[in-house]
């Protein structure tokens, strides 16, 4: 795994600089991607009324390009306002099928106080792939992109 730290900063100054917004998404699932090897798919919904539109993603396309939120794993941690890691969807029933490669995902809100924005969902075809250090780097991340927002 690489170091998270030059990946954090990489994106802090993306959050404080005059890119569009849409570039700060962009640019940031494409080093979360390029960085991590076992992030192998990851994307960017944004809140849309009462559901999650997938802004922004690397990976192989996903048939899920809005959910309801409250509906998946995705619409969960929206809905619970907080990270879901799970280690194995498989044996998660609220899992939406992408693809079957996938082992383990974790979804981070992007948050601001109790107002949420949007959320980094990362999928990898690695079971239990995401410790508590990628939670930790990836909760940093959001609250940067919040700041954003």
């Amino acid at each position: 795994m690489t170091s998270s730290t030059p990946v954090l900063e990489a994106i802090e100054a993306l959050v404080s600089s005059r890119a569009s917004d849409d570039r700060v998404l962009d640019e940031t699932v494409r080093l979360l991607k390029e960085n991590f090897a076992h992030y192998t798919w990851v994307g960017i919904y944004w809140v849309e009324g009462n559901d999650l539109v997938l802004k922004t993603y690397l990976g192989k396309p996903s048939p899920h390009t809005r959910i309801p939120i409250g509906k998946g794993i995705c619409g969960a941690a929206v809905a619970e306002k907080r990270t879901v890691n799970v280690p194995d969807v498989n044996a998660d029933p609220r899992y939406l099928a992408c693809s079957i490669e996938t082992r383990s995902e974790i979804v981070i809100p992007i948050q601001r106080d109790s107002k949420i924005f949007g959320e980094i969902d990362i999928d990898s075809d690695v079971t239990d792939a995401f410790q508590g250090s990628d939670q930790q780097f990836l909760e940093a991340v959001a609250s940067l992109l919040a700041s954003r927002f």
